[in-house]
């Protein structure tokens, strides 16, 4: 017995084709093949293959047709299979031509179609599919009502069905939800873009984009609360009908043979698929956990959890953040355009001034107007010291001990320092501006310690339990009751806050049993759901 890795290209060898300098030319071929099988036609001639290759792309002689199906019916890659045609021998002639039927074998038609895919992939843009979502939805909803059959007795042929329509309507939403991000992301990064397609592909994106958040919430929520209608004993029933309905599929024949070259096939006593020497239960309980692993992605796709945000609210976040993300493109597309100058430009405007220019002496001037890195103004040479040097032809590389001394003007000794004459200006007095600030502070101190008074609880008490709250109190509580609603998961018990200074704490408890409440106010009525709260001081800050 040999080993795959004993051959060139080892259990990878079908997708050799694909990478060799005529792989056009083959992939062309194998196409033809898996277009043929899929008219249930098995076996194809030289000719048949020219005739099909001539109805999708130029003609290719018969000689490099039949020096492809050769190749690729070598056992070193395997994609076909090679049989000696004699259907059509009519004379002992015949006999000693060379002529063969070619067939896609197992490994090449698996090879080729995993190419299809990749090529498919590649030119999938995505969707954000908010008819998926309704889909979701409403097949649950007939698999809670399968459940809450009278009499107990369930429609199982109509509850696989659901289950598979909800597999495959979940997994195409999850795909197309990672590709179009990902298409997004592109067209956020790009560098190079025509400004009026790009902002009419940005005002239709973003309302496509707005649309799917709205019917994300909204969906969203609805398939979390039917999700949680579901008991773990009625997705483990559910799964063990789709899997025994499965397993009472699966044909009887061979499991699915070793990559080439990696030895015989063994036989499976009971379906494609399943491991060699399993029973017909063990088969049937790996489809039940596989359906149960399903399941457990579709809840974890939707619901949330103390320890992880759902799969749906972190895409309706990301979704969220290219529609800034795509403005900012247009105002960098719209600097670009208008001509805006900025350092870098200004420094390759610079550099292409200075690789035009003829001589060093030259751009020794641009350095100088362009930087300003000229001689100390106040160190100015006299007219005697400026003639010295002419006589003396004093260049840069001339060192300073040999050059003309420098003849100071007697004017610097006059003129360099400044002392301004005349009386000092006044020291303002700002002691009653510093008193009204600090009366200010001390106010608005007093104000928010006795808001705070007015706001604490002895204990949890439902809001419906608090008096009438004047602007400033109910100012901090309402802020105190926002910080505590957001910090309150979904289908949690309660959640706990701080205030900023963290002087305050607040616990917040739902009530979903409780009637809704309305809390009064000087300015009006707030009304909503009940919850128990608990607002305590921290520590020793005084109020």
């Amino acid at each position: 017995m040999t080993s795959s890795t004993d051959q060139p290209g080892g259990s990878y060898a079908p997708f050799a084709y694909a990478t060799v300098p005529n792989a056009v030319l083959y992939r062309r071929v194998m196409q033809a093949f898996v277009r043929a099988k899929e008219r249930f036609t098995v076996h194809l001639r030289p000719e048949d293959v020219r005739s099909a290759l001539e109805d999708d792309g130029p003609p290719i002689a018969e000689d490099a047709i039949v020096a492809a199906l050769d190749k690729l019916a070598d056992p070193l890659w395997g994609n076909l299979l090679a049989f000696p045609d004699s259907s059509r021998v009519t004379a002992i002639e015949d006999f000693y031509r060379r002529r063969m039927l070619y067939q896609l074998s197992h490994q090449g038609e698996a090879a080729e179609r995993a190419l299809r895919q990749y090529d498919d992939s590649l030119g999938s843009r995505g969707a954000l599919q908010a008819v998926a979502l309704e889909d979701i939805a409403i097949l649950l909803r007939s698999l809670r009502d399968a459940l809450a059959h009278p009499d107990g007795h369930l429609d199982e042929a109509r509850v696989h069905q659901d289950l598979r329509s909800l597999r495959d309507r979940f997994t195409e939403l999850a795909d197309n939800a990672v590709v179009f991000m990902g298409s997004v992301q592109r067209s956020i990064d790009l560098q190079d873009a025509d400004l009026d397609a790009f902002l009419a592909y940005k005002d239709r994106l973003i309302g496509y984009l707005e649309r799917f958040i709205a019917d994300l919430v909204t969906r969203g929520a609805q398939i979390s609360q039917l999700l949680g209608r579901f008991t773990p004993d009625d997705v483990a029933r559910l799964c063990e009908i789709a899997a025994h309905r499965e397993a009472q599929d699966s044909a009887p024949g061979l499991a699915p043979g070793p990559p080439t070259g990696a030895g015989p096939a063994r036989p499976a006593p009971t379906g494609v698929g399943q491991a060699p020497g399993a029973t017909a239960p063990d088969h049937a309980a790996e489809l039940a956990a596989t359906w149960l692993r399903r399941w457990e992605g579709l809840t974890d796709w939707f619901v949330a959890t103390p320890a992880r945000d759902s799969e749906a609210k972190l895409l309706r976040a990301r979704a969220r953040s290219a529609i800034p993300s795509l403005l900012a493109v247009v105002a960098a597309l719209h600097d670009r355009n208008s001509g805006r100058s900025d350092r870098s430009a200004d420094f390759l405007t610079l550099a292409s001034w200075f690789a035009a220019l003829p001589d060093e002496p030259s751009r020794h001037r641009l350095w100088r107007t362009a930087f300003g890195l000229t001689s100390a103004r106040h160190l100015s040479s006299t007219l005697e010291t400026e003639e010295a040097w002419e006589r003396e032809r004093v260049g840069p590389a001339t060192p300073w001990a040999d050059a003309p001394a420098l003849q100071v003007s007697p004017q610097l000794r006059k003129t360099g320092s400044y002392e301004r004459r005349g009386r000092q200006n006044r020291v303002t007095d700002r002691s009653n501006a510093k008193a009204l600030l600090a009366d200010r502070a001390r106010e608005q101190s007093e104000q928010t310690a006795a808001a705070r008074r007015r706001v604490l609880t002895d204990g949890p008490v439902p809001l419906s339990g608090f008096s009438v709250l004047d602007r400033e109190s109910f100012r901090l509580f309402l802020a105190l009751l926002g910080d505590g609603l957001a910090a309150l998961r979904p289908g949690g018990a309660t959640a706990e806050i701080s205030t900023s200074d963290g002087g305050l704490r607040l616990v917040i408890t739902p009530l979903p049993d409780a009637p809704p409440m309305s809390l009064r106010t000087v300015d009006g009525t707030l009304s909503g759901p009940d919850h128990l709260v608990d607002i305590a001081l921290v520590g020793t800050v005084e109020v």
